[in-house]
């Protein structure tokens, strides 16, 4: 078992630690890009209120309800619609990150649901129209794009922005299990993303020296 990783049964024998459920919803889909570049998998993401791309979920009490109990409050308010979560779309339970004090003693358990194309479009509108969380907490749902344009675009792009927690990595890793995109394209993807890191460093830069010059002003 990796670094990190729990059973569920040791998730939940966990004394004093705090547990958060999230689950990647996706579907097979037959649309293509410009009519000619497949798009293969609708997965759905959602931009955060911190401006960090995650996953829908969040806080469970496994003291007062199951996890997917929890999972599915969870989605009534960021998605506005139930959806039912079972334990077999359970996939990994683990320590999360340790990259902030509030990260401490929580264990983060990942959920993927396949569904149908439309009831992935029935999940976007609902989202945007009946959500409490929507415009607050979730700031909208995204696409993960899969393919990879020849400029270096999409996956490789995606895969630069900045993620909560393990969000990342729990997406890496679901499309690898799941065979939603073949390894070497992966390989390309997390290859280039690297590159467009160095690339958003330095414009981050100019920004920053700009902004100072600015400041300098006033």
């Amino acid at each position: 078992m990796a670094s990190g990783q729990l059973t569920r049964a040791e998730a939940l024998a966990c004394s004093g630690c705090r547990h958060a459920c999230h689950v990647m919803l996706y579907s097979d889909t037959k649309t293509q890009l410009f009519g000619k570049i497949p798009i293969k998998h609708i997965i759905l993401m959602q931009m955060r209120f911190d401006g960090l791309l995650g996953f829908p979920g969040g806080l469970v009490n496994p003291s007062e309800e199951t996890l997917e109990a929890g999972l599915g409050r969870e989605l009534l308010e960021e998605l506005g619609m139930a959806l039912p979560i079972s334990v077999e779309d359970h996939v990994d339970s683990c320590h999360a990150p340790a990259s902030s004090p509030s990260s401490s003693r929580l264990i983060t358990h990942f959920y993927v649901k396949k569904m149908e194309e439309e009831q992935i479009r029935e999940v976007e509108r609902a989202a945007a129209s009946t959500a409490t969380d929507h415009g607050q907490e979730v700031l909208g749902m995204v696409r993960v794009p899969l393919y990879i344009t020849k400029g270096g675009g999409g996956l490789s792009s995606f895969l630069s922005h900045s993620f909560i927690g393990n969000a990342r990595s729990q997406l890496v890793d679901a499309l690898l299990h799941f065979n939603l995109v073949h390894p070497k394209e992966l390989h390309k993807a997390l290859t280039h993303s690297l590159k467009t890191h160095a690339h958003t460093a330095e414009d981050l830069q100019a920004a920053l020296a700009l902004s100072e010059a600015k400041r300098k002003r006033f």
